[in-house]
Protein backbone atom coordinates (compact mmCIF):
# COMPACT_ATOMS: atom_id res chain seq x y z
CA UNK A 1 0.00 0.00 0.00
CA UNK A 2 2.79 2.42 0.89
CA UNK A 3 4.47 1.61 -2.44
CA UNK A 4 1.24 2.38 -4.35
CA UNK A 5 0.87 5.67 -2.47
CA UNK A 6 4.42 6.63 -3.37
CA UNK A 7 3.83 5.81 -7.01
CA UNK A 8 0.63 7.89 -7.09
CA UNK A 9 2.36 10.90 -5.50
CA UNK A 10 5.21 10.58 -8.01
CA UNK A 11 2.70 10.53 -10.90
CA UNK A 12 0.99 13.68 -9.56
CA UNK A 13 4.34 15.46 -9.28
CA UNK A 14 5.24 14.48 -12.84
CA UNK A 15 1.94 15.95 -14.07
CA UNK A 16 2.69 19.18 -12.19
CA UNK A 17 6.20 19.42 -13.63
CA UNK A 18 5.04 18.72 -17.20
CA UNK A 19 1.99 21.01 -17.05
CA UNK A 20 2.62 24.34 -18.74
CA UNK A 21 1.23 27.47 -17.09
CA UNK A 22 -1.51 29.44 -18.80
CA UNK A 23 -0.29 32.09 -21.21
CA UNK A 24 -0.35 35.61 -19.87
CA UNK A 25 -2.69 36.82 -22.61
CA UNK A 26 -5.11 33.89 -22.68
CA UNK A 27 -8.75 34.76 -22.04
CA UNK A 28 -9.90 32.64 -19.11
CA UNK A 29 -13.34 31.72 -17.88
CA UNK A 30 -14.32 33.92 -14.96
CA UNK A 31 -12.09 36.82 -16.11
CA UNK A 32 -13.25 40.10 -17.66
CA UNK A 33 -12.13 40.86 -21.21
CA UNK A 34 -10.76 44.41 -21.58
CA UNK A 35 -10.18 45.83 -25.07
CA UNK A 36 -8.87 49.34 -25.77
CA UNK A 37 -10.34 51.16 -28.77
CA UNK A 38 -9.68 54.53 -30.41
CA UNK A 39 -13.04 55.55 -31.81
CA UNK A 40 -14.76 58.86 -32.63
CA UNK A 41 -11.64 60.76 -31.57
CA UNK A 42 -11.67 59.26 -28.06
CA UNK A 43 -9.64 56.64 -26.25
CA UNK A 44 -11.75 54.14 -24.33
CA UNK A 45 -11.69 50.62 -22.92
CA UNK A 46 -14.53 48.17 -23.41
CA UNK A 47 -14.97 45.71 -20.56
CA UNK A 48 -16.89 42.53 -21.41
CA UNK A 49 -17.71 41.17 -17.99
CA UNK A 50 -17.22 37.51 -17.17
CA UNK A 51 -20.17 35.19 -17.67
CA UNK A 52 -20.89 32.71 -14.90
CA UNK A 53 -23.77 30.81 -16.47
CA UNK A 54 -25.44 30.25 -19.81
CA UNK A 55 -28.17 31.11 -20.56
CA UNK A 56 -27.51 34.20 -18.53
CA UNK A 57 -26.64 37.91 -18.54
CA UNK A 58 -23.65 39.50 -20.26
CA UNK A 59 -22.69 43.06 -19.27
CA UNK A 60 -20.53 45.45 -21.30
CA UNK A 61 -18.99 48.48 -19.57
CA UNK A 62 -17.16 51.49 -21.01
CA UNK A 63 -14.20 53.29 -19.42
CA UNK A 64 -13.37 56.66 -20.97
CA UNK A 65 -10.12 58.65 -20.68
CA UNK A 66 -11.46 61.09 -19.54
CA UNK A 67 -14.75 60.66 -21.37
CA UNK A 68 -16.13 58.59 -24.19
CA UNK A 69 -19.09 58.93 -26.55
CA UNK A 70 -22.19 56.80 -26.22
CA UNK A 71 -21.70 53.55 -28.10
CA UNK A 72 -24.21 51.62 -30.17
CA UNK A 73 -23.63 47.94 -29.49
CA UNK A 74 -24.77 44.86 -31.37
CA UNK A 75 -24.12 41.39 -29.98
CA UNK A 76 -24.30 38.42 -32.36
CA UNK A 77 -23.78 34.73 -31.72
CA UNK A 78 -21.78 33.39 -34.64
CA UNK A 79 -23.15 29.90 -33.93
CA UNK A 80 -26.87 30.56 -34.46
CA UNK A 81 -26.91 34.17 -35.70
CA UNK A 82 -28.98 35.47 -32.76
CA UNK A 83 -28.64 39.30 -32.53
CA UNK A 84 -29.38 41.71 -29.66
CA UNK A 85 -28.83 45.46 -29.45
CA UNK A 86 -27.89 47.90 -26.70
CA UNK A 87 -26.12 51.17 -25.87
CA UNK A 88 -23.37 51.91 -23.39
CA UNK A 89 -21.44 54.90 -22.07
CA UNK A 90 -19.19 55.53 -19.07
CA UNK A 91 -21.29 54.79 -16.00
CA UNK A 92 -24.09 53.28 -18.11
CA UNK A 93 -23.29 49.65 -18.97
CA UNK A 94 -25.21 47.63 -21.54
CA UNK A 95 -26.91 44.42 -20.48
CA UNK A 96 -27.32 41.52 -22.90
CA UNK A 97 -28.48 37.93 -22.60
CA UNK A 98 -26.45 35.08 -24.02
CA UNK A 99 -28.01 31.71 -24.73
CA UNK A 100 -24.90 29.64 -25.33
CA UNK A 101 -21.16 29.57 -24.94
CA UNK A 102 -18.70 29.88 -27.81
CA UNK A 103 -17.86 32.49 -30.44
CA UNK A 104 -19.68 35.85 -30.50
CA UNK A 105 -19.16 39.23 -32.16
CA UNK A 106 -19.63 42.63 -30.52
CA UNK A 107 -20.15 45.42 -33.06
CA UNK A 108 -19.31 48.89 -31.68
CA UNK A 109 -20.42 52.08 -33.40
CA UNK A 110 -19.80 55.77 -32.67
CA UNK A 111 -19.14 58.92 -34.71
CA UNK A 112 -19.59 57.12 -38.02
CA UNK A 113 -16.96 54.49 -37.14
CA UNK A 114 -17.59 50.79 -36.58
CA UNK A 115 -15.54 48.03 -35.02
CA UNK A 116 -16.34 44.31 -34.89
CA UNK A 117 -14.76 42.55 -31.92
CA UNK A 118 -14.74 38.75 -31.91
CA UNK A 119 -14.70 37.05 -28.51
CA UNK A 120 -15.82 33.86 -26.82
CA UNK A 121 -18.32 33.38 -24.05
CA UNK A 122 -16.63 31.01 -21.62
CA UNK A 123 -18.12 29.23 -18.63
CA UNK A 124 -15.94 27.27 -16.23
CA UNK A 125 -16.87 23.58 -16.07
CA UNK A 126 -14.96 23.03 -12.83
CA UNK A 127 -11.78 21.12 -12.23
CA UNK A 128 -11.64 17.45 -13.14
CA UNK A 129 -9.52 16.94 -10.04
CA UNK A 130 -12.50 17.71 -7.81
CA UNK A 131 -13.79 14.20 -8.46
CA UNK A 132 -10.60 12.73 -7.05
CA UNK A 133 -10.61 15.10 -4.09
CA UNK A 134 -14.19 14.51 -2.99
CA UNK A 135 -14.16 10.89 -4.07
CA UNK A 136 -11.01 10.24 -2.07
CA UNK A 137 -12.44 11.93 0.99
CA UNK A 138 -15.68 9.96 0.68
CA UNK A 139 -13.88 6.61 0.37
CA UNK A 140 -11.53 7.56 3.21
CA UNK A 141 -14.52 8.36 5.39
CA UNK A 142 -16.08 4.97 4.68
CA UNK A 143 -12.81 3.24 5.44
CA UNK A 144 -12.41 5.12 8.72
CA UNK A 145 -15.88 4.07 9.81
CA UNK A 146 -15.09 0.51 8.72
CA UNK A 147 -11.82 0.59 10.64
CA UNK A 148 -13.54 1.76 13.80
CA UNK A 149 -16.17 -0.98 13.52
CA UNK A 150 -13.54 -3.59 12.78
CA UNK A 151 -11.54 -2.53 15.81
CA UNK A 152 -14.63 -2.69 17.99
CA UNK A 153 -15.44 -6.31 17.03
CA UNK A 154 -11.95 -7.69 16.47
CA UNK A 155 -9.73 -8.04 19.49
CA UNK A 156 -6.48 -8.46 17.57
CA UNK A 157 -7.02 -5.05 15.94
CA UNK A 158 -4.66 -5.68 12.98
CA UNK A 159 -7.36 -5.36 10.29
CA UNK A 160 -8.48 -2.08 11.88
CA UNK A 161 -4.96 -0.71 11.68
CA UNK A 162 -4.68 -1.64 7.99
CA UNK A 163 -8.05 -0.11 7.13
CA UNK A 164 -7.26 3.05 9.07
CA UNK A 165 -3.88 3.33 7.34
CA UNK A 166 -5.53 3.03 3.93
CA UNK A 167 -8.06 5.71 4.92
CA UNK A 168 -5.26 8.00 6.09
CA UNK A 169 -3.48 7.42 2.78
CA UNK A 170 -6.66 8.41 0.90
CA UNK A 171 -6.97 11.60 2.95
CA UNK A 172 -3.31 12.39 2.32
CA UNK A 173 -3.73 11.96 -1.43
CA UNK A 174 -6.82 14.18 -1.44
CA UNK A 175 -4.98 16.82 0.61
CA UNK A 176 -2.03 16.63 -1.78
CA UNK A 177 -4.29 17.24 -4.77
CA UNK A 178 -5.91 20.21 -2.97
CA UNK A 179 -2.46 21.75 -2.40
CA UNK A 180 -1.25 21.08 -5.95
CA UNK A 181 -4.51 21.83 -7.77
CA UNK A 182 -3.47 25.37 -8.89
CA UNK A 183 -0.59 23.81 -10.86
CA UNK A 184 -2.50 20.84 -12.27
CA UNK A 185 -3.79 21.02 -15.88
CA UNK A 186 -7.34 22.37 -15.91
CA UNK A 187 -10.23 21.27 -18.08
CA UNK A 188 -10.98 23.72 -20.90
CA UNK A 189 -14.08 25.83 -20.20
CA UNK A 190 -17.28 25.48 -22.17
CA UNK A 191 -17.02 27.58 -25.32
CA UNK A 192 -13.23 27.42 -25.56
CA UNK A 193 -11.59 27.35 -28.97
CA UNK A 194 -10.46 23.86 -30.04
CA UNK A 195 -6.76 23.33 -29.62
CA UNK A 196 -4.82 23.90 -32.85
CA UNK A 197 -3.66 20.80 -34.70
CA UNK A 198 -0.92 22.49 -36.71
CA UNK A 199 2.81 22.69 -36.16
CA UNK A 200 4.15 22.52 -32.62
CA UNK A 201 6.18 25.62 -33.49
CA UNK A 202 3.02 27.74 -33.56
CA UNK A 203 1.36 29.69 -36.32
CA UNK A 204 3.40 31.65 -38.89
CA UNK A 205 4.22 35.27 -38.24
CA UNK A 206 2.11 38.00 -39.76
CA UNK A 207 2.86 40.02 -42.88
CA UNK A 208 1.37 43.51 -43.23
CA UNK A 209 0.38 46.17 -45.72
CA UNK A 210 0.06 49.72 -44.35
CA UNK A 211 -1.90 52.25 -46.40
CA UNK A 212 -3.87 55.45 -45.86
CA UNK A 213 -7.22 56.63 -47.16
CA UNK A 214 -6.78 58.91 -49.05
CA UNK A 215 -3.48 57.56 -50.35
CA UNK A 216 -1.73 60.91 -49.78
CA UNK A 217 -3.30 62.68 -46.77
CA UNK A 218 -3.18 66.45 -46.47
CA UNK A 219 -1.88 68.16 -43.34
CA UNK A 220 -4.73 69.22 -41.06
CA UNK A 221 -7.24 66.88 -42.72
CA UNK A 222 -8.60 63.67 -41.20
CA UNK A 223 -7.48 60.43 -42.82
CA UNK A 224 -7.65 56.71 -42.10
CA UNK A 225 -4.59 54.59 -41.42
CA UNK A 226 -5.27 51.02 -42.54
CA UNK A 227 -3.26 47.95 -41.55
CA UNK A 228 -4.02 44.71 -43.40
CA UNK A 229 -2.63 41.49 -41.89
CA UNK A 230 -1.80 38.31 -43.82
CA UNK A 231 -0.61 34.85 -42.86
CA UNK A 232 3.05 34.41 -43.77
CA UNK A 233 2.52 30.93 -45.26
CA UNK A 234 -0.89 31.08 -46.93
CA UNK A 235 -1.44 34.77 -47.70
CA UNK A 236 -4.89 34.64 -46.13
CA UNK A 237 -6.15 37.39 -43.80
CA UNK A 238 -5.05 36.92 -40.20
CA UNK A 239 -8.03 37.09 -37.87
CA UNK A 240 -6.78 35.32 -34.75
CA UNK A 241 -5.15 38.13 -32.79
CA UNK A 242 -4.79 37.62 -29.07
CA UNK A 243 -5.69 40.42 -26.67
CA UNK A 244 -2.25 41.84 -25.89
CA UNK A 245 -2.01 44.31 -22.99
CA UNK A 246 -5.75 45.00 -23.19
CA UNK A 247 -5.83 45.63 -26.94
CA UNK A 248 -5.99 43.64 -30.16
CA UNK A 249 -3.21 45.85 -31.52
CA UNK A 250 -1.22 48.90 -30.46
CA UNK A 251 -0.38 51.40 -33.21
CA UNK A 252 2.34 54.01 -32.74
CA UNK A 253 2.59 56.72 -35.40
CA UNK A 254 5.41 59.28 -35.35
CA UNK A 255 6.67 61.87 -37.77
CA UNK A 256 10.22 61.40 -39.02
CA UNK A 257 11.37 64.38 -36.92
CA UNK A 258 9.68 63.01 -33.78
CA UNK A 259 7.46 66.04 -33.19
CA UNK A 260 4.25 64.13 -33.96
CA UNK A 261 3.34 61.13 -31.82
CA UNK A 262 0.21 59.01 -31.44
CA UNK A 263 -0.31 55.78 -29.49
CA UNK A 264 -3.74 54.49 -30.51
CA UNK A 265 -5.70 51.25 -30.75
CA UNK A 266 -7.16 50.62 -34.20
CA UNK A 267 -10.56 49.14 -34.86
CA UNK A 268 -11.08 45.73 -36.44
CA UNK A 269 -13.29 46.62 -39.41
CA UNK A 270 -13.01 43.30 -41.28
CA UNK A 271 -11.15 40.01 -40.91
CA UNK A 272 -7.45 40.87 -41.01
CA UNK A 273 -8.08 44.63 -41.29
CA UNK A 274 -7.40 47.30 -38.64
CA UNK A 275 -8.24 50.99 -39.10
CA UNK A 276 -8.00 54.20 -37.11
CA UNK A 277 -8.72 57.83 -37.99
CA UNK A 278 -5.91 60.32 -37.46
CA UNK A 279 -5.04 63.92 -38.25
CA UNK A 280 -1.48 65.16 -38.87
CA UNK A 281 -0.56 68.82 -38.55
CA UNK A 282 2.60 68.89 -40.70
CA UNK A 283 3.78 67.42 -44.02
CA UNK A 284 6.50 64.81 -44.32
CA UNK A 285 7.20 61.15 -43.79
CA UNK A 286 5.45 59.28 -40.99
CA UNK A 287 6.51 55.96 -39.47
CA UNK A 288 4.05 53.34 -38.21
CA UNK A 289 4.69 50.57 -35.69
CA UNK A 290 2.07 47.90 -34.93
CA UNK A 291 2.48 45.78 -31.80
CA UNK A 292 0.34 42.64 -31.83
CA UNK A 293 0.31 39.02 -30.79
CA UNK A 294 -1.17 36.18 -32.77
CA UNK A 295 -2.89 33.32 -30.93
CA UNK A 296 -0.53 30.36 -30.52
CA UNK A 297 2.36 32.47 -31.78
CA UNK A 298 4.69 35.19 -30.52
CA UNK A 299 4.49 38.94 -30.24
CA UNK A 300 5.43 41.00 -33.30
CA UNK A 301 6.35 44.54 -34.23
CA UNK A 302 5.25 45.43 -37.77
CA UNK A 303 6.54 48.60 -39.41
CA UNK A 304 5.39 50.81 -42.26
CA UNK A 305 5.30 54.41 -43.42
CA UNK A 306 3.24 56.96 -45.33
CA UNK A 307 3.59 60.57 -46.49
CA UNK A 308 1.51 63.63 -45.62
CA UNK A 309 1.38 66.48 -48.15
CA UNK A 310 0.53 70.19 -48.04
CA UNK A 311 1.58 73.08 -45.83
CA UNK A 312 1.73 72.80 -42.06
CA UNK A 313 -1.68 73.29 -40.48
CA UNK A 314 -1.92 73.16 -36.67
CA UNK A 315 -5.03 71.29 -35.59
CA UNK A 316 -7.32 72.20 -32.72
CA UNK A 317 -8.01 68.54 -31.97
CA UNK A 318 -4.74 66.57 -32.21
CA UNK A 319 -6.38 63.31 -31.18
CA UNK A 320 -6.79 61.20 -28.06
CA UNK A 321 -4.58 62.33 -25.18
CA UNK A 322 -2.66 65.45 -24.22
CA UNK A 323 0.94 65.94 -25.38
CA UNK A 324 2.65 68.27 -22.95
CA UNK A 325 6.39 68.50 -22.28
CA UNK A 326 5.63 70.40 -19.05
CA UNK A 327 3.32 67.68 -17.74
CA UNK A 328 6.14 65.87 -15.99
CA UNK A 329 9.79 66.32 -15.04
CA UNK A 330 11.95 63.61 -16.62
CA UNK A 331 15.14 62.35 -14.96
CA UNK A 332 17.42 59.81 -16.62
CA UNK A 333 19.93 57.90 -14.48
CA UNK A 334 22.77 57.83 -15.30
CA UNK A 335 22.53 61.28 -16.82
CA UNK A 336 24.64 60.06 -19.75
CA UNK A 337 23.34 56.56 -20.50
CA UNK A 338 25.62 53.92 -21.99
CA UNK A 339 24.51 51.84 -24.94
CA UNK A 340 23.56 48.28 -24.01
CA UNK A 341 23.30 49.04 -20.31
CA UNK A 342 20.08 49.60 -18.34
CA UNK A 343 19.09 53.15 -17.48
CA UNK A 344 16.34 54.39 -15.17
CA UNK A 345 13.82 56.94 -16.42
CA UNK A 346 11.73 58.70 -13.76
CA UNK A 347 8.78 60.96 -14.54
CA UNK A 348 7.17 63.21 -11.92
CA UNK A 349 3.51 63.29 -12.94
CA UNK A 350 0.72 65.79 -12.39
CA UNK A 351 -2.11 64.09 -10.54
CA UNK A 352 -2.62 60.48 -9.52
CA UNK A 353 -2.00 57.91 -12.27
CA UNK A 354 -4.79 55.44 -12.94
CA UNK A 355 -4.36 52.12 -14.76
CA UNK A 356 -4.38 52.32 -18.53
CA UNK A 357 -3.83 49.19 -20.63
CA UNK A 358 -3.24 47.36 -17.36
CA UNK A 359 -0.28 49.57 -16.36
CA UNK A 360 0.33 52.79 -14.46
CA UNK A 361 2.59 54.13 -17.19
CA UNK A 362 4.15 53.44 -20.58
CA UNK A 363 7.48 54.47 -22.08
CA UNK A 364 7.90 54.37 -25.85
CA UNK A 365 11.36 54.99 -27.31
CA UNK A 366 12.27 55.43 -30.99
CA UNK A 367 15.69 55.74 -32.55
CA UNK A 368 16.10 58.94 -34.57
CA UNK A 369 16.46 56.98 -37.83
CA UNK A 370 13.30 55.00 -37.04
CA UNK A 371 15.03 51.62 -37.19
CA UNK A 372 14.27 50.80 -33.55
CA UNK A 373 11.18 51.10 -31.35
CA UNK A 374 10.97 50.03 -27.70
CA UNK A 375 7.96 49.90 -25.40
CA UNK A 376 8.29 49.20 -21.66
CA UNK A 377 5.99 49.54 -18.69
CA UNK A 378 6.14 51.26 -15.33
CA UNK A 379 7.75 49.25 -12.52
CA UNK A 380 4.98 49.73 -9.94
CA UNK A 381 6.45 52.73 -8.13
CA UNK A 382 4.06 54.13 -5.48
CA UNK A 383 3.22 57.82 -5.37
CA UNK A 384 3.30 60.47 -8.07
CA UNK A 385 6.43 59.27 -9.86
CA UNK A 386 6.71 56.76 -12.66
CA UNK A 387 9.88 54.70 -12.94
CA UNK A 388 10.97 52.76 -16.02
CA UNK A 389 14.04 50.65 -16.77
CA UNK A 390 15.24 50.70 -20.36
CA UNK A 391 18.43 49.80 -22.21
CA UNK A 392 19.26 51.93 -25.25
CA UNK A 393 20.65 49.39 -27.73
CA UNK A 394 23.18 51.48 -29.68
CA UNK A 395 24.68 54.98 -29.50
CA UNK A 396 22.66 57.77 -31.05
CA UNK A 397 19.75 60.09 -30.48
CA UNK A 398 16.42 58.74 -29.25
CA UNK A 399 12.96 60.27 -29.17
CA UNK A 400 10.96 59.15 -26.14
CA UNK A 401 7.41 59.57 -24.86
CA UNK A 402 6.26 58.74 -21.32
CA UNK A 403 2.51 58.19 -21.03
CA UNK A 404 0.14 57.98 -18.10
CA UNK A 405 -3.57 58.38 -17.46
CA UNK A 406 -5.29 60.48 -14.79
CA UNK A 407 -8.82 61.75 -14.32
CA UNK A 408 -7.91 64.51 -16.81
CA UNK A 409 -7.15 61.99 -19.52
CA UNK A 410 -4.04 60.47 -21.09
CA UNK A 411 -0.92 62.62 -20.88
CA UNK A 412 2.17 62.20 -23.07
CA UNK A 413 5.50 63.69 -21.96
CA UNK A 414 7.98 63.92 -24.90
CA UNK A 415 11.73 64.14 -24.37
CA UNK A 416 14.98 63.16 -26.09
CA UNK A 417 17.96 61.16 -24.91
CA UNK A 418 21.50 61.28 -26.29
CA UNK A 419 23.52 58.07 -25.98
CA UNK A 420 27.21 58.74 -26.74
CA UNK A 421 29.60 56.42 -28.49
Amino acid sequence: MIRLLRLFCLAVLLVVVSASPAAAHDVRAGADLRIAQTIAGAELTLVIKATTRVPGPLRVEVIGFPSAPALDLRLRSTADGRVTHGTAAPGRPAQFRVEETGPHELTVGAGGETAVIPFRVLVDRGSGWEFLIYGGLFVAGLLLVGGLLTGAFNRRGRPAVVVTAVAAAGISVAALIVVLEPWLPARPPDGAEPRPTGSALGRPYVQRVVTTVPARPAAGEEFTTRVELFDGSTGRPVDDLAVHHEAMAHLVVTSQDGRYFRHVHPLRTAPGRLEVRLRADRPGRYLTYVELERTDSGGQLLTGSFTVAGPERPTASPGPGIQDAAAGTVTVTPAVPRAGRPATVEVAVNGTPRPWLGMAGHLIVRAEDGEFLGHVHEMGTPGSRLRFTFGFPVPGRYFAWAQYATDRGITTVPFTVEVPR
